[in-house]
């Protein structure tokens, strides 16, 4: 192996466009990686598997962009936390007043709505939940007393189209139209031209009234959502996590787990590899003997067996890929330096009476830095697609959104099978990118550092 100085790699490798490409990948998934851990809230990745943190997402939406390529346009996911408010007192009663103005223009209809409220009373106020539609029809959704408190309380509530109350009373309503439902539901009800079962467009009018003695009593916080069938840039699954956080997520966890095991795995097996050969006799047969031990072992079912008899997390998982990632490097480092070792500044460093130590550290190690980058770079690739495929057997770390967990939930649910493009191909695009990224630097660097690859 040839001495190449830090300029003169850095020199080439800004010739080859190969290795150029794979730096401008790299900074586009650190950005991403920078953004995600920044906008994206530690707590949320840590509800990733909480159905409660999502229960206000729409289940199995596609993306919001595919309504650019659509002739039938797709009903978009909408949250509504801004109403008009009107506080009304008449004769001793107390009206508070909420309403949401929803524009739709979409050719189905939505999955479902849902109305979320807290509420400051005493007594036993009445709730009136109704929507004018865009033909000016009023339907009356329900009517309920809160729970009767004498003090003053807080009261935190969900009301879904689902609601029993809800169907029986648009079932009374139903007469209003001209046509019969091909499915009895709310949203089909309430989205419903008169003259035909289709969707109709234009401005509605929800409106949530709250009726009490009490001058004090309030509505503090309200929201309505309209559960659309598309959501978000990424869409979402079947537990309604919204599938960009995952891929944002899985971003940073996907640089961690390569640039760790990478890092660690090349400096244990260049030093591991140096030493033995450095050494010589008995030795190096020694420590080679055990390092083809290691090498024998077959990695993927051990790994297998390690993560369901000891612990499934992403750090332990992380420590096993090392164990295993730096036994290869150790036999190639081993034989650089069995040539490095004859020459004729390490003979005048042992005559002077240098320690081993220092000699290696010093004289062989700096030799084989060139190539301990490029082997850096070119383990980033396998430590992340063995994490995936881990995790996708099942036997990754539940905890965190990586992309091979992701694609695990979608196995398991049986996307490819309903068509759900959206929860497969972004999660393995992104593991090929990121792969890809780390290959054209690791072999760029690599025809770099080995003179039998340059043309």
């Amino acid at each position: 192996m040839s001495n190449i100085t830090p300029e003169e790699i850095k020199r080439e490798f800004i010739k080859s466009k190969m290795g150029i490409v794979g730096i401008a990948i790299l900074l586009i998934l650190v950005t991403v990686s920078i953004i995600a851990m920044i906008s994206i809230p530690i707590e949320t990745l840590q509800g990733w598997n909480n159905p409660g943190n999502w229960i206000a997402n729409p289940k199995v939406a596609i993306p919001i962009w595919v309504n650019i390529f659509m002739i039938d346009k797709i009903p978009e996911h909408k949250t509504l936390i801004s109403p008009n408010i009107q506080n009304i007192s008449k004769e001793g009663v107390n009206l508070t007043s909420h309403q949401f103005g929803v524009n739709f223009d979409y050719d189905d209809f939505p999955n479902d709505f849902i109305y979320e409220f807290t509420a400051e009373y005493s007594g036993s106020p009445l709730l009136e939940m109704s929507v004018i539609r865009p033909d000016g029809m009023k339907l009356d959704l329900l009517t309920t007393s809160l729970p009767q408190s004498n003090e003053k309380i807080i009261h935190s509530e969900r009301i879904f189209s689902t609601d029993k109350s809800i169907n029986k009373n648009l079932m009374l309503q139903a007469e209003k139209f001209d046509h019969a439902f091909e499915r009895i539901s709310a949203e089909d009800i309430v989205f419903s031209k008169i003259q035909t079962n289709k969707p109709l467009k234009g401005n509605y009018i929800f409106s949530i009234d709250m009726y009490g003695i009490n001058s004090e009593n309030q509505i503090t916080e309200s929201k309505l959502i309209i559960g659309g069938k598309a959501f978000g840039m990424m869409g979402t699954d079947e537990l309604r996590r919204d599938l960009a956080v995952g891929l944002l997520w899985g971003t940073p966890l996907a640089l961690f787990i390569g640039l760790v095991v990478s890092i660690v795995s090349v400096v244990a097996g260049l030093l591991y590899g140096v030493y033995a050969g450095y050494k010589g006799k008995k030795t190096d047969e020694t420590m080679m003997r055990f390092n083809d031990v290691i090498y024998a072992l077959p990695a993927l079912p051990f790994l297998i067996i390690l993560s369901v008899t000891v612990s499934s997390s992403i750090f332990v998982m992380v420590g096993f890929l090392m164990i295993f990632g730096w036994v290869g490097i150790a036999k190639v480092a081993r034989s650089m330096s069995l040539q490095i070792k004859t020459r004729g500044y390490v003979d005048a460093a042992n005559m002077m009476g240098q320690k081993d130590s220092k000699i290696i550290l010093k004289h062989i190690v700096p030799q084989l830095l060139p190539y301990a980058f490029a082997s850096i770079a070119i383990s980033v690739p396998a430590a992340i697609t063995t994490e995936a495929g881990l995790s996708f057997l099942g036997l990754g770390d539940p905890t965190f959104p990586t992309w091979g967990q992701i694609l695990h939930d979608a196995n398991t649910f049986g996307a490819a099978a309903r068509g759900m493009w959206w929860w497969i191909m972004p999660p393995g695009i992104m593991i090929a990118i990121a792969g890809l990224a780390f290959v054209f630097i690791g072999n760029a660097l690599d025809a770099i550092v080995n003179p039998k690859l340059k043309r």
